[in-house]
């Protein structure tokens, strides 16, 4: 009697995950639209209140215009994740770019309204309202003006140069140079030029090995073996090697996976390489995101102090399993660094100073790489875009 009970809970419990599974992208998708919404309608009622009195003809105009804007973002993503196409593209780069601009907007918004009331405190009456209109236009300058710098930011490619002590670093590894980088997020703002410009920055630093710690793919529907061509020439003596990020497995990361292979990719999947004594492992996003597996695999390594190791992980996070495991070194991105103010708060609280840069954690060293591409909007605003080069030292 209890073996029937016991299969039904077990199916009831399936359906319900399946389910989940199944409705969390379209809770997701309905929390961040209306999100927009609410941003879009406090920008629409602060220019009414702030700008000069418009007609009713262009009063209509401006509200479609806002509610078009406020499902610009979404409705671009959905479309590339279904089609490849310029129309698509150029689509996704607009919206994208207005997304940038609303986040300033908003905040220009909401410092418009802390300086009327303070101007309403100073000024009893209705003195303040004469104030409205220049005080609107002037935000609306200041958050073009931080986008279109955001833009141009994110152009400029910075080179940073690390140099890390390992202890008992092989011989051979000493003064060998490793080139990182990360967050390409190769689709419908970074295509083919772009990863062409990162893959000649190769060509001249000229890199013993090259480490990709995920995002490579923004996630968007493209084909991998064309868009990522550009980095097949890349030929470092002793390899290129990466490890699948969240955007490579939104849709099932294997289509990336083996285009990459395909191209000479060291695709490192829960996996270890032995390189002159120098272990290279690669645990990729989904396994890294699973507590037990990830330990599981750690541990299961046996890793040994005197055998130095590199970790590329995406995210740079379960930083004590890492550590007891004997990592000595991890490679990882996905934080962006924030990419743009005010976001680069929020990834300080959520990583602390693995954010970015290198740090300690005990005996482990963690860089966290700013990455140097962009997701959603096509800026950087207090961050920079990078790649790093890495040259390794003995520590005894």
């Amino acid at each position: 009697m209890n073996q029937p009970r016991q299969g039904l809970s077990l199916s009831c419990q399936n359906e319900s995950k399946e389910f989940f599974l199944k409705a969390w992208p379209t809770l997701g998708i309905l929390i961040v639209q209306t999100l927009l919404c609410l941003a879009h309608w406090f920008l629409y009622c602060t220019w009414i209140d702030f700008w000069f009195p418009m007609s009713p003809h262009a009063l209509g105009h401006f509200r479609i215009m806002v509610i078009v804007l406020s499902a610009s973002f979404i409705v671009a993503a959905l479309l590339g994740f279904r089609f490849t196409n310029f129309v698509v593209a150029f689509i996704y780069q607009l919206a994208s770019v207005w997304l940038g601009i609303l986040n300033y907007l908003f905040f220009g918004a909401c410092l418009a309204w802390l300086l009327d009331l303070t101007l309403r405190v100073a000024f009893p009456g209705q003195e303040h309202l004469l104030a409205r209109p220049y005080i609107a236009a002037a935000f609306v300058v200041l958050a073009v003006a931080t986008s279109v710098y955001g833009i141009v930011n994110a152009r400029i490619i910075r080179i940073r140069r690390v140099s890390v002590a390992l202890p008992n670093l092989p011989a051979a590894w000493s003064n060998r140079v490793a080139m990182v980088f990360s967050d390409i997020h190769l689709g419908n703002i970074n295509g083919l030029r772009f990863a062409r410009r990162i893959a000649n920055l190769a060509q001249h630093l000229q890199p013993d090995i090259i480490f990709i710690p995920g995002d490579l793919f923004d996630g968007t529907r493209a084909d991998p073996s064309i868009i990522a061509a550009p980095f097949f020439s890349m030929r470092p003596s002793l390899g290129t090697f990466f490890v699948a990020g969240n955007h490579e497995e939104f849709g099932g990361s294997t289509h990336y996976t083996a285009a990459l292979r395909h191209g000479g990719f060291n695709v490192l999947e829960d996996a270890q390489v032995n390189i002159d004594g120098l272990k290279i492992i690669g645990t990729s996003y989904s396994a890294s995101s699973h507590p037990m597996r990830h330990r599981h695999f750690l541990m299961g390594l046996h890793l040994s102090p005197e055998e130095p190791s590199i970790l590329l992980q995406h995210v740079p996070h379960r930083l004590p399993v890492v550590e007891q495991a004997g990592v000595s070194l991890m490679l990882s991105g996905h934080t962006h660094s924030g990419q743009i103010l005010p976001f680069s708060w929020i990834t300080r609280r959520a990583f602390g100073k693995f954010t970015y840069g290198l740090q300690s954690f005990g005996t482990l060293q963690v860089y966290t790489s700013s990455g140097a591409g962009t997701w959603g909007p096509p800026m950087r605003v207090g961050t920079s875009p990078e790649v790093v080069l890495v040259s390794f030292r003995s520590a005894s």
